[in-house]
């Protein structure tokens, strides 16, 4: 019988393994795994020769993830930039040529054709995807919204003809019924929702002082 001898750097063995790509979520993230899932009409149990639902998720999931909403309305032909409504100014108006026939400013809020009428989830159902189980925190839920770069300037005066709008990663922390409007934060250089402190941003911002 022979003693096994372990090597006294085996933590830095192990640390050097290679054991190939993982499905684990390594990054840290203020988003709830949940969060991410979509949508999917499916029944739970199995039947054959379709797809079972987790699969299905897992497809639709990294589907979603490959569109850019910024590239999509590019291939279109629209700029991103040109679509929130800006002060007029007479003594700035673009020919022709660069208004593609037209000489009207953009002058309608994008409400105006907002349709909700194929929306997979409720506005509430898409607030409690950062309900995690077990847990009485509501987390922040991924999203992409048209913000100005300039934070100062874009809340002083939105319409401001030097603003520049981008469609920006943001966290969604809560829905506003009656103006139908939604409470958004900017992610940080890693992605993570945080507030001044650098602590995470729970149950739409509301702390204990209100």
């Amino acid at each position: 019988v022979t003693k096994l001898n372990v090597p006294g750097s085996f933590k830095s063995l192990l640390d050097q393994q290679m054991v190939g790509p993982s499905t684990e979520a390594l990054a840290a993230s203020d988003f709830p795994v949940q969060s991410f899932k979509p949508k999917v009409q499916m029944s739970f149990k199995r039947i054959p020769g379709q797809n079972p639902r987790k699969v299905e998720e897992e497809r639709r999931r990294r589907l979603y993830l490959s569109f850019d909403i910024a590239e999509l309305l590019a291939s279109k032909g629209i700029d991103s930039n040109q679509l929130m409504p800006r002060h007029y100014d007479p003594d700035n108006i673009p020919p022709i040529e660069e208004t593609k026939d037209s000489v009207f400013p953009i002058y309608l809020p994008l409400k105006v054709f907002d349709d909700d009428e194929y929306d997979c989830r409720t506005p509430e159902e898409w607030i409690s995807l950062g309900l995690e189980p077990g847990s009485s925190d509501r987390k922040p839920v991924p999203g992409k919204a048209l913000l100005p770069t300039d934070d100062v300037l874009g809340h002083e005066d939105p319409k401001s003809q030097d603003l520049i709008y981008e469609w920006i990663d943001v966290g969604v922390l809560d829905y506003d019924k009656e103006t139908e409007l939604y409470l958004v934060h900017k992610t940080d250089k890693k992605g993570l929702v945080r507030d001044e402190e650098g602590r995470p941003i729970l149950n739409g911002g509301i702390t204990r002082e209100g």
